[in-house]
């Protein structure tokens, strides 16, 4: 693609360990494979501990009397299914009660994921689902939650860039220069999903149902349309914040083959 560049250096998937270390996960999930397998990824990706439960009865006496960092759930299970324990866990003060919650689940139909979503969860992912895109939510839900413990009204600074929620503005700040990047609203949309994530993957899934929300399903060719709309904003960004270099630019990389990552300038000469 056009301007694209492949993140050179550390894999930004291992510096998720430092976002994952002394985590602890609440999983639901009756598929044993299933469940060894997600459980062993967390562990091996910096989670200190996995609580694994296969029935809701259990997941949600743990998550009443025990604070979890992530609930992971799935939808149809023995007893109580993921959906009415997230329900109960929200309807009471338990210690998990204000926890992020993904539901991971076959039950993927739009129907499912909206009742899903009003059910509590934060997120809804469909099975099967890769490692990377598995990971790289949890950590946006993480963040998510850090967060909601600061000012709504706070600005984002990375480098010489200041990205203000409230007036939703992007602002180039370096030495005598001073000026707004002019950004239309899906692409002010994008940059703000990528800069909040501060040099960690944003897989292109996330952002498709973060930036294209008018879009009620997933079309084939959703690659390519961002494909397309990253391309341009690179060259956007390039031509408005020329004073970076030739070394920073593009300012939008890849991370492994479908994520995205806004470069972390804060220590940029």
């Amino acid at each position: 693609m056009d301007g694209e560049q492949v993140t050179s250096g550390d894999d930004p998937f291992a510096q998720l360990t430092d976002v994952f270390a002394g985590r602890i996960a609440l999983l639901l999930e009756d598929d044993p494979a299933l469940s060894e397998h997600v459980a062993g990824r967390l562990l091996q990706a910096g989670f200190a501990q996995v609580d694994r439960f296969d029935a809701g009865e259990g997941a949600l006496e743990a998550a009443r009397t025990r604070p979890y960092d992530v609930l992971i759930l799935d939808r149809h299970t023995r007893g109580m299914d993921g959906l009415e324990m997230l329900k109960a866990v929200r309807e009471t003060a338990g210690a998990s009660s204000d926890a992020p919650a993904l539901m991971l689940t076959a039950m993927g139909a739009e129907r499912q994921k909206v009742e899903g979503l009003l059910g509590g969860a934060d997120d809804y992912l469909a099975k099967p689902v890769g490692d990377e895109e598995l990971l790289a939510r949890i950590a946006a839900q993480l963040r998510r939650a850090a967060r909601r413990a600061r000012p709504a009204s706070a600005d984002l600074v990375n480098g010489p860039f200041r990205l203000s929620f409230g007036a939703r503005t992007l602002k180039l700040e370096l030495g005598e220069v001073s000026r707004l990047i002019d950004l239309s609203p899906l692409e002010f949309s994008i940059v703000c999903e990528l800069m909040t994530a501060r040099g960690q993957p944003v897989t292109k899934t996330m952002l498709w149902d973060r930036c294209w929300v008018e879009w009620k399903f997933l079309p084939d060719n959703f690659v390519n349309i961002i494909d397309a709309r990253i391309s341009a904003l690179r060259r956007r960004l390039k031509e408005q914040a020329p004073e970076l270099g030739e070394d920073l630019h593009p300012l939008i990389v890849s991370a492994r083959s479908q994520s995205l990552i806004f470069r972390d300038l804060s220590a940029a000469g």
